[in-house]
């Protein structure tokens, strides 16, 4: 939703939307929902609010504890009903204060706030083409592009929403509040994940259902793709604008994104990662000691393997729950950096011992190399790198952070050049026939595969925000 440059030097990343619609105590639900939320992105976060006459939105830099304290939740609490708020990652911060969501729309016809999670591919043609009609931006971001584009249309907000949706290609699950409805949609092949539940009454909407959890709501079902959800003051109404088809949603939602309590699409994510590592265990021959998986999302998949083989799941390496993910650090000197301040080896469980590593994937090796060296100088005596999934190979162009075919380590080199690098005993990769038969054939396997569902536009040379 955010980049530098929307081609060829593009920023992908993951974020997330959580709303509630009719909810006494709005704007401090929304705080929870978004907390529960905040693995999907930590340098910005915003909250807008409505008690049915106006919109208040506060929006900072950082953490959800961090940029709403009690006092900036007094001010947007007081009487809301509704309120709709967002995490965002942004890979370099470029300017991220005018990015930060939901992005704000005032005019004569009313106000409403967006928020949006993935990306609109054809997002850079569509500025040039609202710039040269008189549109003035902010930002960067794709989600002010959205924003123009509902703005300029004619008709009801439902009919507004709906010419937008007709303009963009990508992927996208966006929320729109006015001062009294809410609106959710979810782009055609269902690429990110939304979903609704009720609560008190009224109704919430959330990237992750594990954020219903929290506010105590009843999760209903997966938005569908295709599908705009209107929940105004007494209605609701489902509007399908795309053929009804089987969710396309992204293989790694279920790999590495998503919380293991949250349910996508029918699938809890928890049960899809152990499965992919009983399926690694039947696959393999290895003769280890234990199995170590590496925290959070890897340790599913750690006891998948584990119950498979037989072998003891230990607690071999211990996370400093201080540091975020060095997956979505921006710089490489970064990632480096967090990765040894992120984990350390136990000594006494891995010293001597045959090692199965168990980890998610392996984007640019980085962090799979110095995790197996932390398992030597521990002592191992042998790592054995298990992936829970097939081989990275491709750029994502529909929200995650893989924005260089040069940076996957993958597309340069074989699984023995691989192992060779992390510096394991052995690698293996679980194939992608078996990720299907786990999370389902319909799935966005195009970073593996390199066959995308939207086909990527060429890169704009009227609109470049490397020249701006």
């Amino acid at each position: 939703m955010t980049k530098k440059g929307q081609f060829g030097s593009s920023l992908n990343e993951e974020c997330g939307i959580f709303a509630l619609h009719k909810v006494v105590d709005a704007g401090v639900l929304a705080y929870y929902g978004l907390h529960s939320l905040q693995h999907r992105g930590q340098e910005a976060c915003g909250i807008a609010t409505s008690d049915d006459s106006r919109i208040l939105t506060r929006k900072g830099k950082g953490l959800v504890t961090d940029v709403f304290d009690k006092a900036r939740l007094d001010e947007i609490s007081d009487n809301a009903v509704h309120a709709l708020g967002h995490v965002l990652y942004n890979n370099y911060g470029s300017n991220i204060q005018e990015n930060i969501q939901p992005i704000m729309v005032r005019s004569h016809q009313g106000a409403f706030a967006v928020a949006h999670n993935g990306e609109i591919v054809n997002a850079g043609q569509l500025r040039y083409e609202l710039e040269q009609e008189g549109s003035i931006f902010q930002g960067t971001s794709d989600t002010e592009v959205v924003a123009h584009l509902i703005q300029r249309a004619k008709g009801s907000m439902a009919e507004k929403i709906l010419a937008a949706c007709k303009q963009m290609q990508g992927a996208y699950s966006m929320v729109i509040m006015t001062k009294n409805t809410m609106y959710a949609v979810r782009d055609p092949l269902g690429l990110r994940p939304l979903c609704l539940a009720r609560l008190n009454g009224g109704y919430a909407i959330s990237s992750e259902s594990c954020a219903f959890t929290i506010v105590n709501a009843d999760f209903v079902r997966d938005i569908r793709p295709g599908e705009l959800l209107k929940m105004g003051k007494e209605q609701f109404e489902s509007l399908q604008f795309a053929p009804e088809r089987a969710p396309s949603i992204c293989a790694m939602e279920y790999i590495y994104f998503s919380r293991p309590d949250s349910d996508i699409d029918g699938i809890n994510v928890h049960a899809s990662r152990k499965a992919c590592g009983r399926e690694l265990a039947r696959q393999d021959n290895v003769q280890a000691d234990i199995v170590v998986g590496v925290p959070d999302s890897s340790l599913s998949a750690s006891q998948g393997y584990a119950e498979e083989s037989g072998l003891p799941n230990e607690m071999g390496l211990i996370k400093n729950r201080y540091i975020g993910r060095t997956f979505i650090r921006p710089r490489q000197s970064d990632r480096d950096r967090g990765v040894k301040m992120k984990l350390s080896a136990v000594r006494s469980i891995v010293s001597g011992k045959s090692v199965v590593l168990v980890d998610d994937s392996i984007v640019r090796g980085t962090t799979c190399k110095r995790i197996v060296s932390h398992l030597f100088s521990a002592g191992a005596r042998e790592v054995h790198v298990r992936i829970a999934s097939a081989p990275l190979c491709n750029p994502c162009f529909y929200g995650i952070d893989l924005h260089s075919k040069d940076e996957l380590i993958a597309s340069r080199l074989s699984v023995e050049e691989i192992c060779a690098y992390i510096g394991a005993t052995s690698l293996r990769y679980l194939p992608l026939e078996t990720m299907y038969k786990i999370m389902g054939q319909s799935i966005c396997s195009a970073c593996f595969t390199g066959n995308y569902p939207i086909p990527i536009p060429e890169k704009n040379p009227l609109y470049d925000f490397d020249r701006v």
